[in-house]
């Protein structure tokens, strides 16, 4: 199995949906390694094929990760393309169950980032795992969170910027890169991956449709959930990185 090959693939077709996802992730990194040196422990919430743990080994090396998802077809990407490394430990949990850190190890991590997950949550559960994670976070660390937060209070900048993204989006698919659901129908054309595949949709078929929250929504529970401090690392018109410091 080319697993490099899907990486790459699933790479692109994030990017038709976010042109600026790498300058995200920059800005993550940054604080990880401003916060905790050159060997942070991070827990990788909402993993999907480990993007997040594959720019934080690229970039320190000596770092580890523990990388939590429920998808199996994103998770056998994952753990195909990291071939056994040591650094990092994959964890089967469902973020929307109130147990999910039960697999956990006891010991603090220094950072828990996440990336384009939280919007699929329903409010309540996404509140809830808010306030799982300042336990999990030594005294200092970080919770990185990097998603869609519109702010329907501007709504003459939210259509420019969706303009704006339809355009790039044409731009793009004519050159031939897989949108969400051709990427999906890719995976089906493997029958290598037919059994993860039935998993990953009995799961994506039957889940609530997400519900994105405000920038506002989210600093108020990141605080609320007990962290000491919380702000914004980036913004674009409807995306951010927030910043939640136990």
């Amino acid at each position: 199995m080319n697993w490099e090959a899907w990486q790459e693939s699933w790479d692109r077709q994030q990017e038709l949906y976010m042109p600026d996802r790498e300058e995200r992730f920059r800005v993550m990194l940054d604080l990880v390694e401003a916060s905790a040196g050159k060997a942070p422990r991070v827990l990788d919430l909402a993993c999907g094929t480990g993007t997040i743990t594959r720019r934080l080994f690229a970039r320190l090396p000596e770092s580890s990760s523990v990388a939590v998802d429920r998808d199996p077809t994103l998770l056998a990407m994952a753990r195909g393309s990291f071939a056994n490394d040591p650094r990092v430990c994959f964890v089967v949990a469902d973020l929307e169950d109130p147990a999910w850190s039960s697999a956990l190890t006891a010991e603090p991590f220094d950072v828990i980032a996440t990336a384009t997950a939280t919007h699929w949550m329903q409010p309540d559960d996404l509140a809830r795992l808010y306030r799982d994670l300042p336990a999990l976070l030594r005294p200092g660390g970080l919770f990185l969170n990097a998603d869609h937060m519109p702010d329907p209070r501007t709504p003459l900048l939210n259509a420019l910027d969706e303009r704006i993204q339809r355009g790039h989006q044409e731009r793009v698919r004519a050159e031939g890169v897989p949108d969400w659901e051709q990427w999906w129908a890719g995976i089906a054309d493997d029958p290598r991956l037919s059994n993860e595949l039935a998993a990953s949709r009995a799961i994506l078929d039957n889940r609530p449709r997400g519900v994105p929250q405000t920038l506002d929504w989210h600093l108020d529970h990141v605080w609320a959930a007990g962290f000491a401090e919380a702000g914004v690392a980036w913004r674009s018109i409807t995306d951010a990185v927030l910043v939640g410091a136990r």
